[in-house]
């Protein structure tokens, strides 16, 4: 393990030395560069679909939870919010640590709404018109007209060709594991059993019905167009994320990708997107931060001590597909000792990622934030939490 990793940051996958890494992280250890950050929310009816995802115990709470997720990271656990948390299952939202890391990063969170079906109460940007509304379920092959995914592909496009810092980008897409599969499967790749979902035991084989309808409706040729793809089985966040990391290569800009398999969809369309000669360059910009609980979760269920992580088998199919190194690191956080249950769910995957915890939580630590301090702080966090709660 290469000795530029802060304590229990794991490397996902890839062989890369300490100097190699020390290069490629220096834009998120240098003190005198304070990253953008952006979270995109976005909706789509996928997840609507009885089963398909944990991020709301219903599919009319579903309809809210990128909104109650991005008041927690704006406002913090104490403000008594709009729009409350949905029920989980179990454990409590990753935005919470999201927010602890964003306290001592100091930075502005930007948020970017697409096609969800409430106003928010904070203030966003606007990158469509809200009477768009969600995406359609993939499983029609008819997600989104290509007019609307082209205007927000290029609107991503502007937003990242104009940064002059670092950006980490963060989602809060409920459905988007789905959706990340089916764009994932519809660019070549074989990634039927390894991608994950928001759920304790994610519904593979739903989630494998829906990509096969969805793939088999629409029709698509074997190299197909990324926007037409997305049109086709994705959703608003990869049409807009992709365009954004496009734009950040003109720029020259890292971007650290704050997530899972719905970030590697983004990657794969941007590699799609680009120019094969600019594979290489586009590759040394990109960072993808996930958390623990994420990076080594095992999806099959039938033997889980035999099997392996699926993460790290994904990003490997996607690096052999796009013939390209790719960084994927893991931050050091867990909850073992924590003081609530709701994170110690974190531990028995009820809960794994989202509204950018692992990439934010990796790059406090990569900023020299201990993990004794980030776990104390989710602590009083979820202490602050439970006392806002009427």
């Amino acid at each position: 393990m290469p000795t530029a990793l802060p304590p229990g940051c794991e490397l996902i996958g890839g062989r890369w030395t300490a100097p190699e890494l020390a290069q490629h992280l220096q834009p998120w250890t240098d003190p005198g560069l304070r990253p953008d950050l952006l979270l995109v929310l976005a909706a789509t009816r996928t997840a609507e679909v009885e089963g398909i995802s944990a991020a709301g115990a219903t599919a009319e709470s579903r309809r809210y939870t990128a909104i109650a997720d991005a008041e927690l990271l704006l406002n913090g656990p104490s403000h008594r919010p709009c729009w409350p948390l949905p029920p989980l299952p179990a454990g409590v939202s990753p935005a919470l640590i999201s927010w602890v890391a964003v306290q001592h990063l100091e930075l502005i969170p930007q948020v970017a709404t697409l096609g969800l079906p409430q106003s928010p109460p904070f203030p966003h940007l606007r990158m469509e018109s809200p009477d768009l509304g969600p995406s359609a379920c993939l499983s029609g092959g008819r997600a989104m007209a290509l007019t609307r995914v082209r205007n927000l592909w290029e609107r991503g496009y502007r937003l990242g060709s104009a940064l002059r810092r670092p950006l980490v980008l963060a989602e809060c897409v409920p459905g988007g594991t789905t959706t990340a599969q089916a764009v994932l499967q519809g660019l070549g790749l074989p990634v039927e059993d390894l991608v994950s979902g928001s759920a304790l035991h994610p519904p593979v084989r739903l989630k494998q019905q829906l990509v096969a309808q969805g793939l088999a409706a629409a029709g698509l040729p074997a190299l197909v167009d990324p926007m037409a793809l997305v049109a086709a089985v994705g959703d608003p966040f990869q049409a807009l994320a992709a365009g954004v990391v496009l734009g950040a290569l003109k720029a020259r800009q890292p971007v650290m990708l704050a997530g899972g398999s719905q970030m590697l969809a983004v990657i794969a369309l941007a590699f799609r997107g680009c120019d094969v000669g600019e594979r290489a360059a586009l590759a040394r910009l990109l960072t993808l931060g996930t958390t623990a609980w994420l990076a080594g979760e095992r999806l099959d269920a039938s033997n889980q001590a035999l099997s392996s992580p699926a993460l790290p088998r994904l990003l490997g199919r996607l690096e052999a597909h796009c013939q390209v190194p790719l960084l994927a690191l893991a931050c050091g956080l867990h909850f073992d000792t924590s003081r609530h249950h709701q994170l110690q769910a974190y531990e028995q995957g009820h809960v794994k990622e989202g509204v950018g915890a692992g990439g934010l939580a990796l790059l406090a630590q990569l900023r020299g934030v201990s993990l004794e301090r980030l776990q104390h702080d989710c602590d009083q966090a979820m202490d602050a939490l439970l006392g806002s709660v009427p």
